[in-house]
């Protein structure tokens, strides 16, 4: 049978996220550029490289049976493995503002911890669809894949990195609920895991006052609540349509770094509410597309696999929005395909070259069973 042709949909969202990206980044990150690199146009031609390679990577995964991609799930995790152990050891990995997330490759530098993202989506999915059946088991269907994830967030926070941590296991859960988990399991052992995240938390001044912030930022507008503060200021001074584009006040130096973490209040900002609700609106339709693709996958893997990479776009997304609106704590995430970062973009495009095959693969089913209708079977423990 003939393959179906791209998503359109997808694609066309995709496309549009990316070229508003670097439209923003440029406005975000010019005044700073110049400041600190003497070229204004500093991140805007890393950001275009990117891309184009990002988009190049993008069409040629699609063009890659997701099946094949699977079977080589394992190798890439280990290897995701021993990149994150390297990384965390001094004179390997590049240290930067007291983390240790990235190998400084002379001309770019790459973070790890993204192709684990993606890599850990395809291994669940790729292990999950074979051994479905036995996550009705605890302790010899859940709690092997626990381990795994559980050893992975290890190695994040060695960096440290807690906000990748927090974002693989929220999307494993998500892989490991769909594939049949159950969820009685995951409410007794949330309880320890939410008390070791307190731990966390209030082990560490740094790490307290951070989380503290959020519930009242102006309290300490000048330390902790500095970066929501001002992102606040921005959002609310963008009022419907923006002060217009390239006229952001707070760019100059009010927001560190405002191409990266921050870069929606700049959006905000710039292109006011109009602006700041086509992008959510991009980013919805894109989670259609994806929830869709996975509803109509020819297998559970390909469902799976869908559904992995949507909710990694999804959570980065609502994460990356409620702390620039000081809804949660302030978080390292970024938003997809709008922030600067080289490494983030090109395995979030890969992501979508991902799912672009699955739509086209799902015209092949030889079978009248759909990869959502195998997950159904599974959540509810059939055969």
């Amino acid at each position: 049978m003939r393959k179906r042709e791209y998503d359109f949909w997808l694609l066309l969202t995709v496309i549009i996220l990316l070229a508003i990206g670097v439209v923003m980044v440029f406005s975000a990150s010019s005044y700073y550029a110049g400041l600190r690199h003497n070229n204004k146009f500093h991140y805007l031609v890393r950001q275009l490289l990117w891309s184009g390679v990002g988009i190049a990577c993008m069409l040629f995964v699609s063009n890659i049976d997701y099946r094949r991609l699977a079977i080589i799930s394992p190798v890439l995790m280990l290897i995701s493995i021993i990149l994150l152990i390297l990384v965390a050891i001094p004179g390997i990995g590049t240290k930067s503002n007291d983390a240790r997330r990235w190998f400084n490759l002379g001309f770019t530098t790459f973070q790890p911890s993204e192709l684990m993202k993606l890599s850990l989506i395809m291994f669940l999915s790729f292990s999950l669809s074979k051994n479905n059946g036995k996550l009705r088991y605890f302790f010899k269907g859940l709690v092997p894949y626990l381990l795994i994830v559980g050893f992975v967030d290890a190695l994040l926070l060695l960096e440290p990195h807690y906000s990748c941590a927090v974002l693989i296991t929220a999307v494993a859960i998500v892989v490991l609920f769909c594939a049949g988990a159950r969820i009685f399991h995951f409410i007794a052992i949330g309880v320890p895991a939410i008390a070791g995240a307190v731990y966390l938390i209030v082990s560490s001044e740094y790490r307290l006052r951070r989380f503290l912030a959020f519930l009242d930022p102006f309290a300490d507008p000048q330390d902790s609540g500095y970066q929501v503060v001002n992102s606040l200021y921005a959002i609310a001074s963008g009022s419907i349509f923006g002060r217009g584009l390239g006229k952001s006040l707070q760019k100059y130096l009010y927001i560190p770094e405002p191409q990266n973490d921050f870069i929606f209040s700049i959006v905000a900002e710039e292109l006011g509410f109009v602006g700041a609700f086509t992008v959510i609106v991009l980013f919805l339709l894109l989670i259609w597309r994806g929830i869709r693709i996975s509803m109509n996958a020819p297998d559970m893997m390909g469902s799976l696999m869908a559904i992995g990479i949507t909710s990694l776009i999804a959570i980065e997304t609502i994460v990356n929005i409620a702390v620039v609106t000081a809804t949660v704590p302030v978080t390292g995430m970024p938003l997809p395909f709008i922030s600067y970062g080289g490494t983030s973009l090109l395995f979030h495009l890969m992501g979508m070259g991902i799912l672009l095959n699955i739509s086209r693969n799902s015209a092949n089913n030889l079978t009248p069973v759909r990869g959502s209708e195998l997950i159904r079977r599974a959540r509810q423990g059939e055969n």
